[in-house]
């Protein structure tokens, strides 16, 4: 601790340069912190799946339907105790420039099915006895100032033309990681406009118990498999990251450009420290010569190191935590309950300590191992 106000005197002799280092280290931990998020968020949102709830979908892709037939042969499937089903609506309200998720979804089965969608009694029954009401995420409510109430006119886009809605209820999620910023209506709504063209765009199904999954799928697919829609059956979990995998490899893509930032910023604060190593080196004579051992000299160097990486640290992983806590941020209705995890503090500071042991070892090792007559040449 008697050496400690050596280290801030020399980190104060190029203060600007200190600075820069310093703010360098922080947006790379920032960048990575948040580049970090992006992958928890999404696993988060696959971690919530109920193990009891599975998901049924065109065995081509998600966005072809499946006959609403199906319902009936699903329900009698063994192990099944509810069904469900529902649709990507995909409209635009006002400019459209907010995007935000829009279902059809069968009322009554769906809300006995997802007890974390959480609604006050009085509304629910309103919801479920209302052609055109509306189920409005609370986060939603807040964006555009709505009211329990009020019209809601949606432009479609997959379904043309004006969708006008009545806010019967508002939800809240039980679970962070779920979106609160959702439009529901009921899928007998849109099955009228559309005048009985339209049919599920995927089911929803809850077992008598999470062991019977992988024989319901099979039961299923195979009972689907030669029809003109044959079917996917998988756990909620799989059918939840499934959409997660249609943006790409996204974890590999965040943690490639998280780990190419502070590689980079690496490289700049070991320059740093090696110009202030170089320009000290008279300085390093003058303390070995009145007794400073190499091994003090050394740890002095590191601790210079480790404070300014640190100090960015902090700075950076801190910033992100409160910004997007303040915030709210939900990646614009994409990532529902970003956060920026103690796991991901963890592993930034972690990242911080190899920076700090990277960019001060070779200036250290220097300092350590220069000879008292070398160095004195330096001294003018």
């Amino acid at each position: 601790m008697k050496l400690l106000p050596l280290v801030f005197a020399n980190l104060r002799r190029h203060r600007l340069r200190t600075l820069l280092t310093t703010l360098g280290v922080a947006l790379a931990m920032f960048l990575f912190a948040s580049l970090r998020s992006v992958v928890t968020t999404l696993n988060a949102g696959a971690e919530v799946a109920s193990a009891e709830r599975m998901g049924v979908q065109n065995k081509m892709a998600i966005v072809f339907p499946l006959p609403m037939s199906y319902r009936e042969r699903l329900a009698a499937v063994p192990g099944v105790v509810a069904v469900s089903w529902a649709n990507w609506f995909g409209g635009q309200y006002g400019d459209g420039k907010v995007f935000f998720a829009q279902f059809a979804v069968d009322p009554e089965s769906y809300l006995a099915m997802y007890p974390e969608v959480v609604v006050p009694p009085d509304q629910k029954e309103a919801f479920l006895h209302e052609r055109t009401a509306a189920l409005v995420g609370q986060g939603l409510m807040e964006v555009f100032g709505w009211k329990l109430g009020q019209d809601v006119t949606i432009r479609g886009t997959i379904f043309p033309g004006d969708w006008t809605f009545t806010i019967r209820a508002v939800y809240t999620p039980s679970v962070r990681a779920i979106d609160d910023r959702s439009f529901i209506f009921r899928y007998d709504y849109l099955d009228e406009r559309t005048q009985h063209r339209v049919t599920p765009g995927w089911y929803a199904l809850k077992l008598q118990d999470a062991a019977l999954a992988p024989q319901v799928a099979h039961t299923i697919d195979a009972m689907f498999e030669n029809s003109s829609a044959p079917t996917k059956t998988m756990t909620e979990k799989a059918f939840n990251q499934s959409f997660v995998t249609m943006w790409g490899n996204v974890q590999f893509l965040m943690n490639s450009i998280g780990m190419a930032v502070v590689f980079a910023i690496l490289m700049v604060t070991a320059n740093a420290m090696m110009m202030t190593a170089r320009e000290r080196t008279g300085e390093v004579a003058v303390l070995k010569t009145i007794g400073f051992t190499d091994r003090t000299l050394f740890g002095l160097v590191m601790a210079e190191a480790g404070l300014v990486t640190l100090t960015g640290a902090v700075l950076g992983l801190g910033g992100a935590k409160l910004l997007y806590a303040g915030t709210g941020f939900n990646g614009f209705g994409f990532l529902p309950g970003f956060d920026v995890t103690a796991g991901t503090v963890a592993v930034g500071l972690g990242i911080t300590l190899l920076l700090a042991v990277a960019s001060g070892a070779v200036p250290a090792l220097r300092a350590y191992r220069l000879s008292i007559v070398q160095a004195l040449r330096h001294v003018e």
